[in-house]
């Protein structure tokens, strides 16, 4: 949850300052990075009552921070900015922040809301990157889950019939 509050916030400030305001690439970047936060968000909370709704929501986090994904690649691509490959040093540098054992949004800060539009669309993508990692991970989890222990409502489902065997 807390990584996908770091993407959002700071695709705001990207956004306000490197796309129009008024644009519909701006809104569009930053209700895509809204969705996947209230979406890992909602999706934690249904956790106790709906694994598949949890699945789901935590899907559609995953679909909104992978169009974000894509609208920071077509931002370097349409400015002919540089895309940092994964063993580019200056990703590695962004991507060993997230080992700090104090790590929070201020280590990335400098790299974002202080730094020239390219290094900050690839700061980004480096974050979206290491989010996706574990939302990808959190799905897997979620779909064993599912699958070895059913839903809620096959959980209700099985009650019932026990407690009507009972009586």
């Amino acid at each position: 949850m807390k990584r996908s509050i770091w993407d959002y916030d700071a695709a705001v400030i990207f956004c306000d300052r490197w796309i129009g305001r008024r644009s519909r690439t701006h809104d569009q970047m930053v209700q895509a990075a809204r969705s996947g936060k209230q979406n890992i968000a909602e999706g934690s909370m249904a956790s106790g009552t709906s694994k598949k709704f949890e699945l789901k929501l935590v899907g559609v986090a995953r679909a909104s921070l992978e169009e974000l994904l894509l609208d920071y690649q077509d931002f370097l691509r349409q400015r002919n900015l540089s895309l940092w490959g994964k063993n580019h040093p200056k990703a590695k540098k962004i991507r060993n922040l997230a080992y700090a054992s104090n790590r929070s949004y201020t280590n990335y800060k400098p790299y974002i809301e202080g730094a020239p539009p390219g290094v900050a669309a690839n700061t980004l993508l480096c974050l979206i990157h290491q989010t996706n990692f574990l939302l990808d991970q959190q799905l897997r989890q979620l779909e064993k889950q599912f699958l070895e222990q059913g839903g809620f409502t096959e959980k209700l489902y099985h009650t019932r019939l026990k407690a009507r065997r009972c009586n």
